[in-house]
């Protein structure tokens, strides 16, 4: 609707107008002495002014209601082959989430996003539109070189743009810059609910005793930080019990469930769990109760309580993050949260039952591991607001259990393991959303809200069994190609459906927080990407064996690994603090690294399908250096593909191989002799690979009042995503800024 019939004015006018059209049909009824068409337009005519009055008064209070003016949400992991495939098959409704923002916006063909195309990396180049060898974050886990050589840093927590390594200290001028600190330098308001690098973090040099800062916390923090979560202290176990473990309950429990108002129809039974952990400087001791909820004169247990010993089972109520005894009803297929009172870190895990047998005779349960928010000083009003308002960290979907690297999950067959993993992801995923709901509650006139959503790459990862080359049996070498688990494949496909389905339901609901106006289109700028897509993988491989086979000295040269990127250090003498290698030397061992590298090939028929011999590296970099050895930059070179702590050599694998997943024991390939390279994996998704390859592509979709353009704009890359968020809200982007702003207005 246009915006002058918004106005009193404007109402007036069309008022006028429709007067006049009505005169004139009342002249032609006169004319044609037809009264009942004179009343039936009348009806029509008082009925349209009617509901155009009352759109125009509901725009006029849309118009004045605060929302913030731009939201990035990163689905992390979203391909969009995988979102427009499942919006033709209706998996995705076209109507909601990234349906909606497709219908009423624009969308991209292909989003080129950073190399690799790792998490942290590729969250860094959105967040400052500079490519990851220019913002110096170019991994999930990497090696300072001012750090001893063996200590690696988390990209999640690294350095933005670099530092000094002389001394080391922070940098003077950064070689990039946050999208959040030019906004805020411009008077902007800006909210960062667990986006990578808003974290509100002093960074120091890892392994360097009393280490300066060299990244500060207010460079890292904006209006409303809540920083992602943390390990709490204790992982996931799994608990197989029988009747045997249950015994009638102490009249205290009795007692307190009584008071609580929970009533069993047969006797309430009561077993130890034999879970004794510490968090946060505290000791618990979970034991578990069993009740009948069904008056159905059987014994017939539904429900088990969980609680820790020392307090007992209060009635309540709770404020949180505080919850009380964890109730979880079997047949819910839903895990219930559990807030360990009194721990310093303020954690929490959660309980699942897998499996409960009506007489006790099998229960399995799962205790998820303990998280917490992190206590960061520079956040901690924030921190304690999303504590009272949304509760604590919950667990997230922990590949671990469905490893079975977890201890207690041995016996669980696979239909438990991956109902607890899809349980986990819905947990997760409607915390994330809640959190970024409360963040856009608490800054309605925020500028700026960057949302970050896990899924579905934790699924991926998991679950994506889509090539005949990936054993079906992580155990079983003989489970690729025909001998394939084809029930597990479908099983997975839809394990996968369902972690879009979380993802977009996310979106939907930030949508709906916003409102739409009458035409659908969303009333904040709603912008939402990914920083990678996904491919399947099929081989495992070890690269520090292989350069020891090769002959390599390990305590001179190391790889650090991610997915199938791998930086490859020299541990060079006046660069790391503990270096050994001379700079002749370095020559001579970058040069070896970049020919073994270009030598690592596969020869298994059942994987290079029909080829002689296959090379496991797509890219290979090598620091540049500088034409004399006495140049101070030494080991410091830079490139396109290199930046300050990228390693020496810089390489990402091929398609099919991955440097994570490896098993122990390790499984052996089909037709392999030798396991010390190459091995089957223990998952199946991987990214990381040169972005450019299709099935690496992030997505892009926009709506929203200042977003013009309609359908598909074509290729685009991550790093114009922050330019085009400083256009948006009329703000200059820094001099560091390598991408450009979208045309989204014609």
């Amino acid at each position: 609707m246009n915006l002058q019939y918004r106005t009193y004015g404007g109402l007036v006018s069309r008022y006028l107008n429709l007067y006049r059209i009505n005169q004139a049909f009342h002249w032609l009824g006169k004319t044609l002495r037809n009264k009942l068409l004179i009343r039936l337009f009348t009806i029509v005519l008082v009925t349209f002014f009617v509901s155009l009055t009352v759109h125009s008064i509901a725009a006029q209070t849309v118009l004045n209601t605060p929302r913030p003016k731009v939201i990035l949400i990163s689905l992390d992991g979203a391909t969009p082959d995988f979102v427009e495939k499942y919006l033709k098959e209706g998996v995705l409704s076209p109507k909601q989430g990234l349906g909606l923002l497709k219908s009423q916006g624009v969308y991209a063909k292909r989003n080129i996003t950073c190399s690799a195309s790792l998490t942290a990396a590729c969250h860094i180049a959105i967040g400052t539109g500079s490519t990851a060898a220019r913002n110096d974050i170019n991994s999930n886990t990497f090696h300072l070189v001012a750090s001893p050589f063996n200590s690696n840093i988390s990209g999640f927590g690294a350095p933005i743009g670099g530092y000094s390594t002389f001394g080391p200290t922070a940098s003077p001028q950064p070689s990039a810059e946050p999208v959040w600190v030019g906004l805020q330098r411009n008077g902007k308001q800006v909210v960062a609910a667990t986006f990578p690098g808003a974290d509100g973090v002093d960074v120091k040099v890892p392994g360097l005793t009393n280490s300066p800062i060299i990244d500060p916390a207010s460079r890292r923090t904006v209006s409303y930080t809540v920083p992602f979560g943390a390990f709490g202290g204790v992982g996931a176990n799994g608990f197989s019990l029988t009747a045997a473990n249950f015994s009638p309950a102490a009249s205290q429990i009795v007692s307190q469930l009584k008071n609580a108002g929970r009533v069993s129809y047969s006797p309430i039974q009561q077993a130890v769990l034999s879970d004794r952990f510490t968090v946060g400087g505290v000791n618990y001791d979970i034991q578990v109760a069993a009740l009948d909820t069904t008056n159905d004169r059987q014994t017939n247990y539904d429900t088990l309580v969980f609680f820790d010993a020392q307090i007992g089972i209060p009635a309540g109520p709770f404020s949180l993050p505080s919850t009380g005894p964890a109730y979880v009803k079997a047949r819910d297929r839903r895990s219930s949260v559990f807030y360990l009172e009194g721990s310093s870190n303020q954690a929490g895990t959660a309980f699942y039952v897998s499996n409960l047998a009506p007489d006790l005779s099998v229960v399995r349960i799962a205790r998820y591991s303990a998280n917490a928010i992190p206590q960061n000083p520079a956040v901690q009003a924030t921190v304690n607001d999303v504590l009272k308002n949304v509760g604590f960290w919950p667990p997230q979907a922990d590949f671990r259990i469905a490893q079975r690297l977890s201890p207690g999950f041995t016996n669980f067959p696979d239909s438990e393991v991956e109902a607890i993993y899809q349980d986990q992801v819905q947990l997760f995923v409607d915390y994330q959303t809640r959190l970024a709901l409360r963040a856009i509650n608490q800054n309605p006139n925020a500028d700026l809200v960057m949302v970050y959503i896990e899924q579905p790459d934790g699924s991926e990862h998991q679950f994506l069994l889509t090539d005949s080359r990936q054993a079906s049996d992580p155990t079983n070498p003989l489970s690729i190609g025909l001998g394939q688990d084809k029930a597990k494949v479908t099983r997975y496909k839809n394990y996968v459906q369902t972690a879009y389905r979380a993802a977009n339901n996310a979106v939907q609901r930030i949508i709906e927080a916003v409102g739409t106006n009458p035409q659908g289109r969303p009333n904040s700028n709603i912008l939402v990407v990914s920083d990678h897509g996904f491919s399947a993988f099929y081989t495992e491989v070890n690269l520090n064996n292989y350069l020891r086979n090769k002959g390599f000295d390990l305590t001179k040269v190391r790889a650090v690994t991610s997915g199938p990127a791998a930086n490859v250090y020299i541990n060079l003498q006046g660069r790391e603090p503990n270096g050994v290698v001379t700079r002749a030397e370095y020559i001579s061992l970058q040069q070896q690294i970049v020919t073994t590298l270009r030598e690592l090939v596969d020869t298994n028929p059942n994987y290079v399908r029909g080829r002689q011999k296959l090379g496991v590296f797509d890219e290979i970099y090598a620091r540049p250096l500088p034409a004399n050895l006495n140049d101070p930059s030494f080991g410091l070179g830079t490139s396109e593909f290199v930046g300050q702590d990228t390693g020496d050599v810089f390489a990402i694998m091929g398609e099919g191989y991955n440097f994570d997943g490896r098993q122990n024991p390790v499984v052996t390939r089909l037709g392999d002799t030798d396991n010390s390279v190459f091995s089957v994996p223990s998952f199946y998704g991987a990214h990381g690979y040169d972005p450019t390859i299709p099935n690496l592509s992030a997505i892009f979709y926009a709506a929203g009042p200042d977003i013009n353009r309609r359908g598909n704009i074509g290729t685009i890359r991550n790093i114009d995503i922050a330019p085009t968020i400083n256009s948006l809200l009329g703000v200059p982007s820094a001099p560091t800024v390598q991408g450009q702003t979208l045309n989204l207005k014609n």
